[in-house]
């Protein structure tokens, strides 16, 4: 029989049991607590901290800045400016179909193209919605807060002279990588390094911290080019008025030091603006003062007769007949404007003869002789001025003259050479006989230059470039007011693979102020000149005289020759 004593007993050894097993299982538990924090503390702690690293630092990519180009005085001539980039990540963008038209909308798509942009990208975790957009533009789409979109600085470069220097600076493409110029020509000294950001990110993967890394951007070295910003200003401003002007396909215009050989200001129309390039012709973005060629005409005349001066079988007061006016060489007829009848060679130069100037050549000159004083002058080799896309120029061997092809390169015929070259070949007349190197940069070290001719054939030559600028020359419309100027015009018929066209031209002067000490050499081409004239004294001489004129004042380089009044040829002139 069984007592309540008993069933106590039984219910007492029930509830142990059950306080038992709870027991174990929570010692159990207590076990497999301990062994997974040991995993997740010891084990899997290398993963585990990996894997939040991953989800809340990011190391990010930060660009730098590229370096700015300043003229010798520091004004700018290329810059960057900040903007921002719009970027997404598709895996991400693709699970949310129903922000796509508040995004497309945002950012100027249509909804189908932002949907086909996706599906074609959809393996990918990056493609760019809008590239290079003012930073408050950018924001206005990240305040959206749609996921898997989000922005990066990028840098955009801006041109302050605009046309004025577009073709000697060059542009840099949509990844800021030089295409065209200066821009191109020294790229790795402007390009930036990279540097590395960590951001820190909440639960939300928004951004709460951004920290340094180890290597912040580092922004490319400013670039100081011997150009002028006023003297190049001035330059673009005369040429494109005389292109104009003339109804002329292009034309050039070079400004160099005088005893350095550094490059003032270096102006070729047509330009282009190279902050807003759409919708342009590619050919606009070529420096034609280096990459084209022409035939100089009479504006090469002067090498060969400071060629002839020093082989000493002629001098300045030599006489040349040039009657009738014309004469045969072979089957050929040179002819001059008119009949300058018995000449001595100061007036070959001054009248442009070209009858005189072959007649010297043919009499005096050997073939090599005048080969080797072109190429002693820089023809035919590029002049290293650092610039793209340099031509050298072309001029046969001499063993393959006729006396036909030797009469005409006395007076700038069967040579091409760039209105570079020409440039520098003047600077040889204005620095004492002597050929320096040509630079686009202020820091270039000073060339000690090559001897050309003698001391005493450059005197002789500038009293005869002086006669050419004068009145009494054909380089009438170069003068300048109380300065005494020495240069010489040119016009040649421009040549192509079928020979040389009866009614196209090539107008050039090549000169250099103050002519009793030479500061400045200035070339200027025109050409294909359609309207008011064609001759080098009708469109190149009187751009020379406007450039010379202002950069002369803004050097503050005093006059040689002061007087109030002065004869000036007139001419058609806006």
């Amino acid at each position: 029989m069984t007592g309540p004593s008993h069933c106590l007993v039984a219910t007492t050894q029930a509830g142990f049991g059950r306080s038992s097993f709870l027991l174990v299982l929570m010692l159990a538990a207590l076990v497999l607590m301990a062994v997974r924090a040991f995993f997740l503390q010891v084990v899997d702690a290398p993963f585990l901290r990996h894997e939040a690293r991953r989800q809340a630092i990011e190391t990010v990519q930060q660009e730098g800045h590229r370096g700015m180009i300043v003229d010798r005085h520091g004004q700018p001539l290329a810059i960057s400016t900040p903007v921002d980039s719009l970027w997404a990540n598709p895996q991400t963008l693709l699970k949310e179909p129903a922000v796509w038209p508040r995004l497309a909308h945002a950012i100027g798509w249509r909804t189908a193209t932002l949907k086909r942009a996706l599906a074609m990208q959809r393996h990918e975790q990056f493609m760019y919605l809008r590239r290079q957009v003012d930073p408050r533009y950018a924001q206005r789409v990240l305040d959206l807060r749609i996921p898997g979109v989000a922005s990066q600085r990028e840098y955009r470069r801006y041109y302050p002279a605009g046309p004025v220097a577009a073709t000697l600076v060059g542009f840099t493409n949509i990844n800021d990588q030089g295409q065209d110029g200066v821009e191109l020509a020294y790229n790795a000294l402007l390009s930036p390094r990279r540097g590395h950001a960590i951001v820190i990110r909440d639960g939300l993967g928004e951004p709460i911290a951004v920290r340094r890394g180890r290597s912040p951007p580092r922004p490319g070295h400013t670039l100081v080019l011997s150009i002028d910003e006023r003297i190049q200003y001035l330059a673009y401003r005369e040429l494109l008025k005389a292109v104009r002007y003339h109804h002329a396909s292009s034309g050039s215009v070079i400004v160099l030091d005088a005893r350095s050989g550094q490059v003032l200001a270096l102006a070729n129309v047509p330009s282009f603006n190279p902050n807003t390039r759409s919708d342009l012709n590619s050919s606009y973005y070529r420096d034609r003062a280096v990459t084209d060629v022409i035939e100089p005409g009479s504006s090469l005349k002067p090498f060969t007769i400071a060629l002839a001066l020093q082989s000493g079988r002629i001098v300045p007061h030599t006489l040349v007949s040039t009657s009738p006016g014309s004469y045969w060489v072979g089957p050929d007829r040179i002819s001059d404007v008119g009949n300058f009848g018995l000449i001595d060679v100061s007036h070959v130069i001054a009248e442009s003869s070209n009858v005189g100037a072959s007649k010297i050549a043919l009499t005096t000159l050997t073939r090599r002789a005048m080969y080797h004083n072109f190429l002693r002058l820089g023809f035919t080799h590029s002049t290293k001025s650092g610039l793209p896309g340099e031509s050298s120029g072309f001029l046969s061997p001499p063993d393959t003259w006729e006396p036909i092809q030797k009469a005409t390169l006395a007076f700038g015929y069967g040579i091409s050479v760039t209105p570079m070259q020409m440039a520098r070949a003047y600077t040889v007349f204005a620095d004492g006989g002597l050929l320096r190197s040509i630079s686009i940069l202020k820091s270039s070290p000073f060339s000690p230059g090559r001897r050309v001719f003698s001391p005493r054939i450059v005197r002789e030559m500038r009293h005869m470039l002086e006669l050419a600028a004068s009145p009494a020359g054909t380089g009438a419309t170069a003068d300048v007011v109380n300065y005494r100027v020495a240069g010489k015009t040119g016009t040649a018929h421009i040549a192509d693979l079928k020979g040389y066209h009866k009614h196209r031209y090539v107008a050039s002067f090549g000169g250099f102020a103050p002519a009793s000490d030479p500061r400045l050499v200035i070339f200027v081409d025109i050409r294909d000149p359609r309207r008011h004239g064609y001759y080098g004294a009708q469109c190149a001489a009187p751009v020379f005289r406007k450039v010379m004129t202002g950069a002369l004042r803004i050097l503050n380089i005093p006059p040689d020759d002061p007087v109030t009044t002065m004869a000036r040829a007139q001419t058609r002139w806006p």
